[in-house]
């Protein structure tokens, strides 16, 4: 009986940690939930559009950079600057683990790129928003929510 018990609470412990494609408009109730509709002046279409070009909105997604390098989840943060990843030299300035932006829970996800929109750079951090969302109309990532 105690190994049931246990494998059942292991069982739920994976579940909870399973990453997550979200809807478009799941993310834009997240994210606004979250403050960033106009954090750091960018609105929550720029937000939307740009986790949609760099993840396709799944929280799970790894993409290996040509400098050794990874980025890591629904907004791609970069090991190098931002996440230890614990196999390639990083600064590390959102203080975790990259595989803590892996999950279906996007909290550390947005506490580091609340961290990496308040630098210089600003969302211009993320080359694919630079690409396909900046300077462009984007109330249509926003269009149909019930926000």
């Amino acid at each position: 009986m105690k190994a049931l018990a246990l494998l059942l609470l292991f069982g739920c412990l994976i579940v909870a940690n399973e990453a997550k494609v979200f809807s478009r408009c799941e993310l834009a109730y997240k994210l606004q939930e979250a403050g960033m509709d106009g954090y750091e002046g960018y609105s929550l279409a720029n937000w939307i559009c740009m986790a949609f070009f760099e993840s396709g909105f799944n929280t799970a997604a790894e993409d290996d950079n040509a400098d050794g390098s990874t980025d890591y989840g629904i907004f791609q943060i970069n090991s190098r600057v931002w996440c230890n990843n614990h196999r390639s030299p990083t600064e590390n300035l959102c203080y975790m683990p990259c595989t803590d932006l892996l999950s279906s829970d996007i909290t550390d996800d947005i506490i580091c790129a609340k961290r990496i929109v308040k630098d210089p750079k600003g969302m211009d951090a993320w080359e694919d928003w630079t690409m396909h969302c900046k300077g462009r109309e984007l109330s249509e990532w926003v269009d149909g929510c019930d926000l």
